[in-house]
């Protein structure tokens, strides 16, 4: 089980078509910074991923997928660190490299390999499945609110249950929220301005006129995620249940593990939402376990490798129940799978067969690829 070779292969998928907001706005969602650019100022689909084919001695082959806008000299120094090396002498909880922005889609091929190996399924390395269906939600970002009846109305029929939507203060997300009422009573809403609602007065405001619709399952990161205090006067008001985002690839923001438990120390949360690799997901879950509060998988609008795993994630994790952030090919032209997720709305599925349980799809692969490169013994 010895590391033989590891292709790295560098791709832009694009998003479909009027997929991610309206033609009026544009508003990108990379939160980070992009070289000497600002963060918020480069679309998510603008950034390449990079899909990770990791090869054994023993012709096991396990994939993994990074999160966007990777960087060559880490992803180099990680497979200089474990080239050559046999994966049971690794510790799958903490593996032998420093954790960066790209540990998981690293991690993500080692799990894949070593349940392959094993003839067991990626799930079953982290505890076993406590549910097969994953609840799963719509997304937008920002939307004129003329266009969101229609919106509401495509999502409701293809069987989803609850739209997320990216916002800000310019939005009118009372009147989003109404309009979704009148096209699906039962169709319930997350509003995730990330942290962009700026100050506790602003956000109180607009949860009053939330509360009156009714159809908001919870408010995400509303004000900045440092004013925890503000986030528990927030939740103190009864008015909609407050999520606080823990995203671990955000390493430049600061962001922990311990950011979970800080947030339950000042009964700031409701629930949250999660983002991380297997071991730090299941970190996470037990955190919100222990303190009863639910949460999802959050998502970087990913590919269909990293969705399969977080599948796994999700199955194994007794607090997800609220709607994740796992799409399919809703928003981009192609998951890069042969076969996509099996995702009927508003459930996706815990894929089947050893490992992660999907196959990726080398033409479609070579067909977003921009940059290729190989590294072997």
């Amino acid at each position: 089980m010895k590391i033989v070779k590891i292709d790295c292969y560098e791709v832009k998928v694009p998003a479909l078509p009027d997929a991610i907001a309206s033609k009026t706005i544009h508003k990108p969602l990379h939160k980070l910074p992009v070289g000497t650019k600002t963060g918020w100022s480069v679309q998510f689909d603008e950034l390449p991923k990079l899909i990770l084919r990791m090869e054994l001695d023993n012709g096991v082959i396990g994939w993994g997928e990074c999160y966007r806008d990777h960087r060559w000299d880490i992803v180099s120094g990680i497979i200089e660190s474990i080239l050559g090396k046999d994966i049971r002498s690794f510790t799958l909880q903490k593996l032998p490299f420093a954790f960066c922005r790209e540990y998981d889609g690293f991690e993500c091929a080692i799990y894949d390999a070593y349940a392959k190996a094993h003839e067991m399924r990626v799930v079953d390395l982290i505890g076993g499945p406590v549910r097969n269906a994953i609840r799963v939600g719509a997304w937008s970002s920002h939307r004129e609110k003329e266009e969101i009846p229609d919106l509401a109305r495509k999502f409701s029929e293809m069987g989803f249950d609850c739209i997320k939507f990216k916002t800000d203060l310019e939005d009118d997300v009372q009147s989003w929220c109404e309009s979704i009422n009148n096209v699906d009573p039962d169709m319930e809403v997350i509003l995730d301005p990330n942290e962009r609602w700026e100050t506790t007065g602003e956000t109180s405001k607009r949860m009053r006129d939330l509360a009156e619709v009714g159809n908001v399952i919870c408010l995400e990161d509303p004000i900045p995620r440092w004013k925890l205090n503000d986030y528990a006067l927030l939740r103190g008001m009864g008015l909609v249940p407050i999520v606080l985002h823990v995203s671990l690839p955000y390493i430049l923001h600061g962001q922990r593990i311990k950011d979970a438990i800080q947030a339950l120390q000042v009964n700031g949360v409701d629930g949250f939402n999660f983002n991380g690799g297997l071991a730090n997901f299941q970190r996470l879950d037990h955190i919100a376990t222990a303190a009863g509060l639910p949460c999802w998988h959050g998502s970087e609008v990913d590919l269909g490798i990293l969705e399969a795993m977080y599948l796994h994630s999700c199955a194994a994790a007794t607090s997800c129940i609220w709607p994740g952030d796992i799409f399919g090919r809703l928003i981009r032209e192609h998951d890069l799978l042969t076969e996509p997720l099996r995702i009927e709305p508003p459930f996706a599925f815990l894929p089947e067969g050893h490992g992660l349980g999907v196959e990726p799809d080398m033409d479609a692969i070579k067909h977003y690829q921009i940059k290729q490169e190989s590294f072997e013994i």
